[in-house]
């Protein structure tokens, strides 16, 4: 993505899975929102450290899932960005699952450099029947004054199949004709798990001229695979320790991931 990443091809965002936030069942009340703000700026410094291009801050941890994000979600989950921002040295994107406009709304408020959801499509999911607001999204954007915000959608939803019966490719192509996509990105079937790499070719051939990602399960074995198509990747799981998506980052694993990354640059 050059227009954010303009010195580094194959920029790989790494993920701040930020603790549960006040009102999900998960929320640590005795730590509260203090808590939050201390694991996510240890992850944050072990990201940065480890020479990620950029990271983005997600609500990995507010399950279930939610469609419309609530108020206090929205409210706490700006006021921990807020927070960090004077730790940061990298770009920072927004991801507020699953909630297009509050993720607009978030990312606007924190002066984030990109937004990531699924933007487009309506699924079957987990979360029951889903139905993003991508137009009012991409309008709230507009109103906000902040057309510089570059919009990730991911156009293969984790945990949902589309009720779209179009091909993966053509939904990609029709987000950046029809919905103004800033970036693709594809995903596995769950947070952690690889991105199928015949799907990814596929919407590479479909969006040749637009920013593809990889947006979940790269991982040392396969970025090299991975990068061969995609101009970048969202790494989360891989990153934490024991490779687990619920622990904290491990800067080790970081380290020997961005290694690797510049020598295939």
């Amino acid at each position: 993505m050059p227009e954010l990443f303009p010195d580094c091809p194959k920029a790989v965002i790494g993920m701040v899975h930020l603790g549960a936030l006040p009102g999900s069942p998960l929320f640590d009340a005795a730590r509260g929102i203090d808590g939050v703000i201390e694991a996510a700026a240890a992850d944050l410094e072990r990201l940065q450290a480890g020479g990620v291009d950029a990271v983005m801050f997600g609500n990995e941890n507010d399950r279930p899932y939610l469609l419309a994000a609530p108020a206090e979600g929205v409210a706490a989950m700006t006021a921990v960005i807020a927070a960090l921002k004077p730790l940061l040295r990298v770009p920072f994107g927004v991801d507020y699952l699953w909630d297009p406009y509050a993720t607009v709304a978030i990312a606007c408020a924190t002066g984030a450099a990109f937004a990531r959801e699924v933007f487009t499509g309506v699924y079957a999911s987990d979360m029951g029947l889903w139905r993003p607001d991508c137009a009012g999204a991409v309008r709230l954007r507009a109103r906000l004054g902040r057309p510089d915000l570059k919009l990730l959608f991911n156009v293969n939803a984790e945990f949902a199949a589309p009720l779209d019966e179009r091909d993966v490719a053509l939904r990609a192509k029709s987000a950046v004709f029809s919905s103004l996509a800033d970036a693709v990105l594809v995903s596995g079937p769950l947070t952690g798990q690889p991105v199928d790499v015949e799907l990814l070719e596929r919407v590479r051939r479909a969006v040749p001229d637009v920013p593809l990602l990889a947006n979940t399960g790269v991982n040392l074995d396969n970025v090299e695979t991975i990068l061969k198509l995609a101009d970048g990747c969202v790494v989360g799981t891989h990153f934490k320790r024991d490779g687990d998506t619920w622990n904290p980052v491990d800067g080790e694993r970081v380290a020997r991931f961005m290694d690797r990354v510049r020598r295939l640059r």
